[in-house]
C-alpha cells in the first residue's frame, strides 16, 4: 500500500524535506530533528512557508514512524531520521525528484518541475519530466494527477495526491510520443515551434 491514509500538511512537509536533503546534501543525511526543523522552515523552495517547532516535527515523526514511512537511525550521539518511501512508493531517481518538489511546492507545470529538480535529477527535456509524472499518476494508487488548465493559464499543472484529491478539476494527460525516427523528430519540431510561438506572444504582450 502506497498510502495508508491521507497525510496532513506537516507530514507532507517532513517527508518532502527528508527526500530533498537525501538528494541534495547526502553527506548530511539522515537528518536530526533539529536539522529537519530547519529544513521544514526554509523560506526558499517552500510553498507555503511554515514555522514549525521541534515538538511539531517530533510528533509528526512519531505518526509517520507508526506508518513505517520514516525510520530512526541511532547514531553515536543523537538520533537521526530517514524516509522509507523508495520501496513503499516504488521510486526511481526521476520519480523521486519529481515527487519531492511536488510535496514541497504544490501544483506546478512540467517546465517548473524540470527547473526545480536540477540538483536532484537532470532531465534532458520536459518530455522526460512528463514521463516521470505519468509514472507517478499510474496504477491503482496514484501519487500525482494532471490538473485541468484553468482560464488564463498557458500551461496545465500537476499536483501530488498524498494529501487527498485536489479541489481543482483534473483531466487525462496524454504524454508526447517517444522521440525517435521521423515521427519523433516531427514531434520535437512541433514542440519547438509551439514554444517559439508562445515566446513571441509574450514578447508582443
Amino acid at each position: 500500500m502506497r498510502l495508508p491514509r491521507e497525510l496532513d500538511a506537516v507530514e507532507i512537509r517532513v517527508l518532502g524535506c527528508l527526500l530533498e536533503k537525501e538528494q541534495t546534501t547526502p553527506d548530511a543525511y539522515p537528518l536530526s530533528v533539529n536539522a529537519l526543523v530547519g529544513a521544514c522552515n526554509q523560506k526558499s523552495n517552500r510553498d507555503p512557508v511554515m514555522a514549525l517547532s521541534e515538538s511539531d516535527v517530533e510528533a509528526t515523526l512519531d505518526r509517520l514512524h507508526a506508518e513505517v514511512m520514516v525510520w530512526p537511525v541511532e547514531g553515536a550521539r543523537i538520533r537521526k531520521w530517514r524516509h522509507s518511501l523508495d520501496r513503499m512508493w516504488d521510486l526511481a531517481p526521476a520519480t523521486r525528484a519529481v515527487v519531492t518538489v511536488l510535496l514541497l511546492r504544490g501544483a506546478q507545470t512540467a517546465g517548473e518541475i524540470r527547473s526545480r529538480t536540477e540538483r536532484m535529477h537532470r532531465f534532458a527535456s520536459t518530455v522526460e519530466v512528463e514521463r516521470a509524472l505519468t509514472d507517478l499518476a499510474a496504477g491503482d494508487e496514484p501519487l500525482a494527477v494532471h490538473l485541468a488548465r484553468e482560464p488564463g493559464q498557458k500551461e496545465a499543472r500537476w499536483t501530488h495526491l498524498v494529501g487527498g484529491r485536489p479541489e481543482a478539476p483534473t483531466d487525462v494527460f496524454e504524454p508526447a510520443p517517444p522521440a525517435g525516427g521521423a515521427a519523433g523528430l516531427t514531434q520535437r519540431l512541433a514542440d519547438l515551434e509551439a514554444r517559439v510561438e508562445r515566446l513571441e506572444r509574450l514578447l508582443t504582450e
